[in-house]
């Protein structure tokens, strides 16, 4: 049933004129940041190559470019997630949806994997903006899988916080306002860096910056993960409590 909702939840999310503009508009961002880099880029070069450990494309023009992305990921997910639920009790089909023989998992799952899939579009976009840069140099290809992995970890974190927003309210704009919230306070806590002591480690972009530096952390790995999970869970709880209480 999980496929059935996630069929459901892409088609509506791409029958949207919204979806559509939001992916052209982050292609257009994306696109123009990467020219201003390459041209940066080959500007530098000259000076670049006396270098002896000089670096190369995959460092000064794809690394900036997943940076970026992460930031524009934490500012269109409210858009994307609000209606996940919250237009769902405003148009109170949710009722109708949590009260049919469908495991509460498989609707959260479904909605989940189909706004994962809009940002996946994304990523995939931006490989193969990334691999074009084989028509002038090299890529070093592990750096570049290692940011592949991050953004697709933190658009996944990112989209679980979304969506449990959005099963809060039956309003999709206090939604929208409520997940920016939360997705902003987790990023404020990455400007205090070593300030904000061991509490510096829930930043989802402090966890991104592993990724972004090629390192595969366990630990980044490991909180990216139960991050997901822990969201889903509370997603899952939310809308079992209203199946049972109502």
């Amino acid at each position: 049933m999980a496929a059935v909702i996630f069929r459901k939840e892409l088609h509506t999310l791409f029958y949207s004129p919204l979806a559509w503009l939001l992916l052209a508009l982050i292609q257009l961002v994306l696109s123009w940041f990467f020219l201003l880099q390459l041209d940066a880029f080959l500007e530098l070069q000259p000076q670049l190559r006396q270098l002896s450990n000089s670096p190369g494309v995959t460092e000064t023009i794809i690394t900036p470019l997943f940076a970026i992305a992460v930031i524009i990921f934490l500012m269109v997910t409210p858009v994307l997630s609000m209606r996940l639920l919250a237009e769902e009790r405003r148009n109170h089909t949710l009722v109708l949806l949590i009260s049919a023989p469908i495991p509460i998992t498989d609707i959260v799952l479904g909605k989940f994997a189909a706004l994962l899939s809009f940002y996946s579009i994304t990523v995939v976009l931006m490989v193969v903006l990334s691999l074009s840069l084989l028509a002038g140099g090299k890529l070093d290809y592990g750096l570049l899988w290692s940011n592949v992995v991050g953004l697709i970890l933190i658009a996944a974190c990112f989209s679980a916080v979304g969506l449990y927003i959005s099963s809060l309210t039956a309003q999709p704009a206090l939604a929208a306002v409520g997940c920016l919230s939360v997705l902003l306070g987790l990023w404020v806590i990455d400007w205090f860096g070593d300030a904000a002591g061991p509490v510096r480690f829930l930043s989802l972009l402090q966890q991104f910056r592993q990724f972004n530096q090629g390192l595969l952390d366990t630990f980044s790995l490991s909180y990216c993960i139960l991050f997901v999970i822990t969201f889903l869970i509370l997603t899952v709880c939310r809308l079992d409590s209203e199946r049972l209480y109502g």
